[in-house]
């Protein structure tokens, strides 16, 4: 089923692709609604067949997070889908789920990939709320930062026809008929989604924290950055209520945010592996 999802993704990509470029194309729209919801559909079976097989939520390992965070992606997808009847979104989101899905089951070792049985610190259902919700907020903040890059992308472009795009020849009816307008509104509203995901996940978080090991937050690199990554969307969400900030401003914010999102859920990880290989070799 992941080699399945894997193959209807990248066809589906290129479909979203071509129907940026020919608009006209009914049969190429249909073709990413039927891609993106198979997909969806086969990463939901995996997960559930890993669930029923495992005994336990799909989100122990590095392996089940990653499809699971392409599922979110592939649900939140839709969802705009529908709100704003338009291929663009898709046409950015779809590369970024179809690097997660490849990196998951190509790059990451089968020993990776195998479910094993959890250690009683993981024995918690605030683990699968913690995890649960992290990962939604993750999908959610950057589809909302993806479009946040994209407006800087066209609004520093030297192409001045990119700034000027009429909505609704990319089927964006909302809103105004510019189409820098309608991507910097659609960033905010999806980080505003996701950032309440990201506040329960932490609180969640810190609540399985002090029921297994006794303390709610002790400042490990995790915790660190993800309180790094909540200070980053507050600030964001406050300068656009409080001061009204918009623009190349706001863009800019929420793009840093996009780097700080895959710091804190994979760089992290990453980096103390990295550290503890380089001091065992130096010693």
């Amino acid at each position: 089923m992941a080699n399945a999802s894997f193959l209807v993704l990248f066809y589906t990509t290129v479909a979203y692709w071509l129907s940026i470029k020919y608009q006209r194309l009914t049969i190429l729209k249909n073709l990413c609604w039927i891609g993106v919801v198979s997909s969806n559909l086969f990463l939901f079976l995996l997960l559930f067949s890993r669930w029923i097989l495992a005994s336990y939520f799909p989100l122990s390992n590095l392996y089940e997070s990653l499809l699971f965070l392409d599922w979110c992606l592939l649900f939140i997808l839709l969802f705009i889908e529908t709100k704003t009847q338009t291929k663009l979104m898709g046409a950015i989101i779809l590369p970024i789920i179809l690097l997660i899905i490849t990196f998951a089951s190509l790059v990451l070792p089968p020993v990776m990939q195998e479910s094993s049985p959890l250690v009683p610190a993981l024995q918690s259902n605030w683990l699968m709320m913690h995890v649960s919700m992290m990962m939604l907020s993750y999908a959610t903040l950057i589809i909302g930062s993806l479009l946040s890059i994209l407006f800087l992308v066209l609004s520093l472009s030297k192409i001045p026809a990119l700034t000027r795009v009429d909505a609704k020849s990319l089927g964006l009816p909302s809103f105004s008929s510019n189409l820098l307008s309608n991507i910097d509104n659609w960033s905010y509203r999806i980080i505003g989604l996701g950032f309440p995901f990201l506040t329960v996940g932490i609180i969640a978080g810190a609540v399985w924290a002090n029921e297994a090991w006794g303390s709610y937050w002790s400042w490990d690199p995790k915790e660190t950055w993800a309180l790094i990554t909540w200070l980053v969307f507050a600030s964001y969400i406050h300068a656009r209520l409080t001061k009204g900030l918009r623009g190349t401003q706001a863009a800019a914010l929420g793009s840093l945010g996009f780097i700080v999102v895959w710091i804190c859920y994979l760089g992290v990880n990453f980096w103390v592996k990295v550290y503890i290989v380089m001091v065992f070799f130096l010693n």
